[in-house]
């Protein structure tokens, strides 16, 4: 049966690799990657720090054709050659329809995007069509908190029937912030986008029905809500942090 997902599963040419101990296919996230298949609508890749998670994501992005640093894709900007060699090893399966937009967000980039936005709009003749800063809402994104402008990005500039990537969306956001977020992805997903997300956020993945990929050093697993880290260990100090703190400090006293 034909799909209709933008993005129906992602191998990895094994056979093109030469050493799986060099980067990026040292990383256990790629080094036990055969093919692993997206959500229609929500897929999270979860793991520590270092798992590979940002990598692949970044590789998915850019082998689906947008910018290493982070927008859409009329963005081809760089301001620093920094991304892997892995979009090159992998093969994205598509589904029949073509997403009608799409963005990859980098949170540890954003600032770039708000900067070449600003560029853009100084070298484009207007009145030739609305400024691209005008799709991201009233204000420019450099004179709003960067939580603030990513909350622009979300409620302006993403619309329904597009792929959207976003690396670590929470690095920017309050946790009231991310509710909102998920109420918004939400609204998104039922016009018919689909969301690839690498996030530590226990918050923004609690999102109904979606697969969880946990990035172990075993390679990738496909796990529940309820049995990721993120969450049990966010429930037990939620649960009992006096103790836990306790604990973390060697302190006996109430006092830590």
């Amino acid at each position: 049966m034909l799909s209709e997902q933008f993005i129906i599963d992602v191998k990895l040419k094994r056979e093109k690799v030469a050493d799986f101990s060099c980067y990026p296919f040292n990383l256990p996230a790629v080094k036990y990657l055969e093919s692993v298949r997206m959500h229609p609508k929500v897929t999270f890749l979860v793991g520590e720090n270092g798992s590979g998670k940002s990598t692949l994501l970044e590789a998915i992005a850019v082998a689906a054709g947008f910018n290493p640093e982070g927008g859409s894709k009329n963005f081809a900007f760089s301001t620093r050659d920094s991304h892997s060699v892995l979009s090159e090893y992998l093969r994205l399966s598509r589904g029949i329809k073509k997403p009608r937009d799409g963005y990859f967000l980098r949170a540890e980039s954003f600032f770039n995007v708000a900067t070449e936005i600003e560029a853009l709009d100084v070298e484009i003749e207007y009145p030739a069509g609305p400024k691209i800063s005008s799709y991201y809402g009233e204000r420019q994104l450099h004179e709003q908190s960067h939580g603030e402008s990513f909350m622009a990005l979300l409620l302006n500039r993403f619309s329904g029937s597009s792929l959207y990537l976003l690396d670590e969306p929470e690095a920017a956001l309050s946790p009231s912030r991310q509710l909102t977020m998920l109420a918004r992805m939400n609204d998104l997903v039922k016009q018919g986008s689909q969301f690839i997300i690498a996030t530590h956020s226990p918050i923004i993945m609690a999102y109904p029905n979606a697969h969880i990929y946990s990035l172990l050093d075993t390679g990738m697993e496909q796990t529940s809500y309820e049995d990721t880290e993120h969450y049990k260990i966010t429930k037990q100090f939620l649960n009992n942090y006096e103790g836990m703190l306790r604990q973390l400090t060697n302190d006996p006293e109430d006092g830590f």
